[in-house]
């Protein structure tokens, strides 16, 4: 059985409730996440060759004490970095180093920060230079299943909605779903229930209410969905070593659908992409 909990009465720490939010929450998320996507704009121009990821992981740092933000990720759970980058075949996690970013890799960078007590979790996917044909298609085919993830969400649907829009489109584009790692609830918690599958059936899964804030985040692969994780305890991997990717947005469920917190201000949201004039599939 499900419980919802209004969030101004729950416990700080993840009871299974669902939480939901009111209008103060949403202006606190607001302001959170749109600091981590004005990071993740600037690190458009900042993302090249020869670049190592632990000069990313110091450029997130820098930027959130600049702008009043705590990176989430940093001590978390024995995680020692601002960000997680995950290039080509790790799917995420990937920790920060001093190996450089090679022309045609893509990465993915995921960026958390807490501002005032609330958490903005986003993440995108960059090219590194000029990047193959087969690596670009993954990247359009990763951003359409999030916009259709995103637009199954409304008051009344189920969390299975949003998995079956993304699973039926991605498969459909002869590339595979992750279902080892998921979405998740935030706001007041790094990560609260419920948890988003990006895989499944519309008729499956928590009922979706107004004032719900979590994140929808699908790793698409090219080849086959299985991963593993490598011995440092974090780094996620595709097992036949293809290709993945993800885009990460954080969304809160309001009386007719839902606002999409971490919209890049600069019309990045997919960087070294072409723009897209629109936030839901035609």
């Amino acid at each position: 059985m499900v419980n919802y909990i209004e969030a101004s009465s729950a416990p700080s720490k993840n009871t299974g409730a669902i939480r939901l939010y009111g209008p103060e929450a949403f202006e606190g998320m607001r302001k959170a996440c749109q600091v981590t996507a004005r990071c993740l704009d600037e690190l458009a121009a900042v993302v090249r060759p020869g670049l190592p990821t632990e000069a990313i992981d110091r450029f997130v740092f820098e930027f959130g004490m600049d702008n009043g933000a705590i990176p989430a990720t940093l001590n978390y759970r024995g995680y020692t970095k601002s960000t997680c980058t995950s290039i080509n075949h790790v799917v995420c996690h990937g920790i920060p180093d001093a190996k450089p970013l090679r022309e045609g890799d893509i990465v993915n960078i995921d960026v958390t920060y807490v501002v005032d007590g609330w958490h903005g979790d986003s993440s995108r996917m960059y090219p590194v230079g000029t990047i193959k044909r087969a690596a670009e298609r993954l990247l359009e085919v990763t951003y359409e299943s999030l916009l259709r993830g995103i637009s199954a969400v409304r008051p009344g649907a189920r969390t299975g909605a949003i998995g079956e829009a993304i699973q039926t489109y991605a498969e459909a584009e002869r590339c595979s779903v992750v279902r080892d790692f998921c979405g998740h609830g935030v706001g007041a918690l790094f990560h609260d229930s419920p948890n988003i599958l990006h895989y499944g059936r519309a008729n499956e899964g928590p009922e979706l209410r107004e004032g719900m804030i979590f994140t929808i985040e699908p790793m698409i692969n090219l080849g086959r969905p299985h991963v593993k994780v490598l011995a440092d305890g974090w780094t996620a991997v595709t097992r036949d070593r293809s290709l993945s990717a993800q885009y990460e947005h954080t969304v809160g469920v309001t009386a007719d659908g839902c606002e999409i917190f971490t919209l890049s201000p600069g019309g990045l949201d997919r960087p070294g992409l072409p723009p897209l004039n629109r936030l839901m599939p035609e």
